[in-house]
């Protein structure tokens, strides 16, 4: 089955006012396909997608970070990084201490209960990304990857104008 254009998925009878809208548009329709696959799957696991990209960043530093600095790295943007950390707490899979020179600063750790989650995840994760885009070839996924981090970039240097 030949795939269908953005244009013929939303049965849309006019073209897009612009390549611009057309190009966003599948960006944001390729996007929510991928996040309701991904979701499905942590939901197995009792995690939402922001709680996992926590673990995943407190997995990859391999040692407490302040709940800021968690913030920061997030893939997308939480306004309550504190309500989210609570839910994981509650789960046992991260635990807070407070920095003994600035109380201010909470420092957020991965728990053991929370590495032996994400062990079980990785496996079935990797294979859904094969099964989404495992079609694509290196060299497109590499094309596709450099494309986005320029939109991104060129979007970051226009909002930095604008300040």
């Amino acid at each position: 089955m030949a795939a269908k254009s953005l244009q013929q998925e939303l049965k849309k009878k006019q073209p897009f006012g612009s390549p611009e809208q057309e190009a966003i548009l599948n960006v944001l329709r390729t996007s929510d396909w991928i996040e309701n696959r991904l979701g499905r799957l942590l939901r197995e696991y009792g995690l939402t997608s922001s709680q996992y990209n926590v673990l995943l960043i407190l997995r990859g530093e391999g040692q407490p970070l302040p709940s800021l600095e968690i913030a920061d790295r997030m893939i997308q943007i939480v306004p309550a990084i504190t309500g989210l950390i609570d839910r994981l707490e509650k789960q046992e899979l991260v635990v807070r201490r407070r920095c003994t020179e600035d109380r201010r600063v909470v420092y957020v750790q991965i728990t053991d209960k929370a590495l032996r989650l994400l062990k079980q995840i990785d496996k079935p994760l990797e294979q859904l990304h094969r099964r989404l885009i495992g079609h694509l070839s290196s060299a497109e996924l590499s094309k596709l990857s450099r494309l986005l981090e320029k939109a991104r970039r060129g979007a970051a240097d226009e909002s930095s104008q604008a300040d």
